[in-house]
């Protein structure tokens, strides 16, 4: 599965948190950009970005559904989000030993 680098950032943000994680917690993305894009675009993006991470079922968005959109407020990983995010951080190679 390709992800952004966004995408990659969100899922490892929240690895360690077990429950919910506001949204909030996704602006610390743009802190490392070089000139990043004004706020209005950020909060674009990255709904765009967490709406992709929930449609391939690696989170679970909780907020208010009016009759045009959703307004997500909080988002937790999923089984198969925090199997993803283990493979994006590494794993660690086995040593060829012979029995």
């Amino acid at each position: 599965m390709k992800l952004s680098a966004l995408g990659k950032f969100i899922l490892t943000s929240s690895l360690s948190k077990k429950s919910r994680i506001p949204r909030e917690v996704f602006y610390g993305y743009y802190k490392k950009v070089k000139n990043p894009p004004k706020h209005n675009d950020q909060v674009d993006v990255i709904t765009k970005a967490v709406e992709r991470l929930i449609d391939q079922s690696l989170f679970v968005g909780y907020g208010i559904r009016t009759s045009q959109k959703w307004y997500i407020k909080e988002v937790k990983l999923t089984l198969g989000g925090h199997k993803l995010t283990k493979k994006l951080l590494g794993e660690q190679q086995r040593l060829p030993l012979k029995k």
